[in-house]
């Protein structure tokens, strides 16, 4: 059984027993954690009951993706509604906002359950067992708990700031009632913690469960994430954008950790960009490859390609069974032209297409709507039928092993500037990008341009971490961490206007661009577009549908589309011109339940 079809059985478990508050000792299993963790089996399934959390709205739906934008790579339109996630979209939420809410229950929910395994395997004698057997495993079950509790410790730091530091299983006698920790002392506990523990954990080829649990190779490159979130800027109460002085200590970190995955456990890229993805979708996961972590979703379970994806128009009256998905998250056209027009992975991060009701590909309906093109229900084997939206099993990336290439070209130029390491860290990236015919232009010849200056090669590695994992939503994070978010918005305002503006006049830089894109499907019915690339006067024959692309970005009252001006606005010139108030305030439940420990103070909330 796939670890994915246990985590779905608890999670329905777990939801109909309720749920309590995050401090409150009675929400324990009242399982005696002694029996529960004396043995492998049961040790499995305790620390099963800590990805529970990923199945629930406040990770799949909140967390792995809504909650992630806007970016220069991402765009929503957050002051259309006054609703949970426009709120955050917007950067205006409420405490009383239902998504932070679901984030907040979750990730306390989990870092308990983390906490009650860790106590329950550190205390078992099976731990050290003679057999080496069992020894070895409960020590790899441990990592996982500890690895689980860093990962969410690392995203309520990111949206809370500093939060109360849980790290003991709920018991008579404890505090039950704490206040905020400072996020540093935070993050270098749970850098450490993964530190100590990763040598005695298993490689994804070791477990049972391959990617789709927690492994030694996730738990490497998330010291490596981590110590670089460590390393990196945030935002102080007083909204300030600053870091820690002993920053590079965590970059060195980030180095060596990525630089040891990269010794004991390197592997080529696959050469095949799109099958990393359509893996996904065909419930494939293998190891040694690309991913090293996906989130677990059971059929049933998870709202990629509900919320994320390729657009699919369906319903009892469709003509096909794969039902509805939308994308809540879509490119910028900014995005999409800022690849080269020979990088593979544009067309598939960006989907410039959606299936109808009569299960035909069409072009999408505008420039605003270019979707994540890694997934979509329609790549389903196995149709979920034509009613179904959320729900459809395919697994979420945490973590591939092409970001602990660029992370270790990340933290080696910081540390010694773009060496010979750093740069074929990321030619190993760009090479499976291009066609092998390209690569002395497209890679040999680019990388070395972008080695000319610690500060260019940085830009580099901004750019290449774009076009690598578009719509995997994490950009958010990394423009944080490098004091780059509110300058990169604008960037992407300034140069949607631009693009408005040649497609209006004919004139300026971005002229060349398709102020129309025409498509069609072929006899074959395949879908077809005459000129992603440039712009033509007119197409070919009269078989060809118009639609039109950057010049729909022009309002002749407004001069542009109110989403270029109002979609990154607050990301710019919000609260405190130039810099993004991406913390949020924690929820009046928790608040409440705290007695006085916490109250949300700062960031202009107040």
């Amino acid at each position: 059984m796939k670890i994915k079809h246990i985590i779905v059985a608890l999670f329905f478990i777990i939801v109909a027993s309720g749920c309590k508050d995050f401090l409150n000792p009675d929400s324990i299993s009242t399982f005696d954690t002694n029996y529960v963790f004396s043995n492998v089996d049961d040790a499995r399934r305790g620390i099963n009951a800590i990805y529970v959390q990923f199945g629930v709205d406040g990770f799949r739906s909140r967390l792995s993706n809504n909650m992630t934008g806007n970016t220069d790579i991402e765009h929503s339109s957050g002051w259309t509604s006054s609703g949970d996630r426009y709120q955050l979209w917007n950067l205006e939420p409420l405490e009383s906002n239902g998504d932070l809410r679901q984030f907040w229950n979750a990730a306390y929910t989990a870092i308990r359950d983390a906490n009650i395994a860790i106590e329950g395997i550190e205390a078992s004698e099976a731990l050290n067992s003679p057999d080496a057997a069992i020894s070895n495993m409960m020590n790899h079950l441990l990592g996982e708990a500890y690895t689980l509790r860093a990962y969410w410790y690392s995203m309520l730091t990111f949206y809370f700031g500093d939060v109360p530091n849980v790290r003991e299983a709920p018991k008579a006698g404890n505090d039950f009632f704490l206040g905020r920790e400072d996020r540093n002392v935070i993050l270098s506990q749970v850098i450490q913690d993964m530190i100590d523990i990763e040598g005695k954990m298993m490689w994804a080829d070791q477990v049972p469960y391959g990617i789709e649990q927690v492994n030694r190779e996730y738990t490497l490159g998330l010291i490596a994430r981590i110590a670089l979130q460590r390393g990196g800027y945030y935002l102080t109460p007083d909204m300030q954008m600053t870091r820690e002085s002993d920053y590079l200590d965590y970059y060195q970190i980030a180095r060596q950790y990525t630089a040891k995955l990269m010794s004991l456990k390197d592997r080529p890229l696959p050469e095949d960009y799109r099958q990393i993805f359509m893996n996904e979708c065909k419930f494939i996961a293998p190891v040694n490859e690309d991913i090293l972590f996906e989130v677990p979703f059971a059929v049933g379970n998870g709202d990629v390609g509900w919320n994320i994806g390729i657009s699919v128009q369906g319903g009892a009256t469709a003509a096909h069974s794969y039902g509805s998905g939308g994308n809540y998250m879509a490119m910028p056209p900014s995005y999409y032209f800022s690849f080269d027009t020979m990088d593979i992975r544009r067309d598939v991060t960006c989907g410039l297409y959606r299936v109808n009701t009569d299960f035909q590909e069409e072009f999408i309906s505008g420039p605003t709507n270019i979707s994540q093109g890694k997934w979509s229900r329609h790549f389903l084997d196995n149709p979920p039928g034509a009613s179904s939206a959320k729900g459809t099993g395919i697994n979420w990336p945490m973590l591939r092993y092409s970001d602990v290439l660029l992370m270790f070209a990340e933290a080696e130029n910081e540390l010694n500037g773009p060496t010979p390491d750093a740069q074929e860290a990321m030619k190993r990236v760009r090479q499976r990008a291009f066609p092998a015919a390209v690569w002395g232009e497209k890679v040999d010849d680019y990388v070395s341009r972008a080695a000319g200056s610690k500060e260019s090669f940085f830009n580099a590695i901004v750019d290449e971490r774009a076009w690598e994992f578009g719509g995997e939503m994490i950009r958010k994070y990394e423009l944080i961490r490098w004091n780059i978010y509110s300058d990169k918005v604008k960037e992407t305002v300034e140069t949607l206007k631009a693009m408005a503006d040649a497609a209006f006049t004919a004139t300026g830089e971005y002229s060349n661009l398709p102020d129309y894109m025409y498509w069609k499907r072929d006899d074959s019915g395949k879908f077809v577009i005459l000129n992603p690339n440039r712009k033509i006067l007119a197409p070919p024959d009269d078989t060809w549908n118009q639609q039109s692309f950057l010049l729909s970005m022009h309002d002749d009252v407004r001069t542009y589309q109110e989403w270029i001006t109002k979609d990154w606005a607050n990301y710019y010139d919000g609260p405190v011109p130039g810099v993004v108030r991406y913390i949020f305030p924690i929820p009046s439940d928790a608040i409440s339940a705290s007695q006085g420990a916490l109250r949300n103070d700062g960031y202009l909330y107040n």
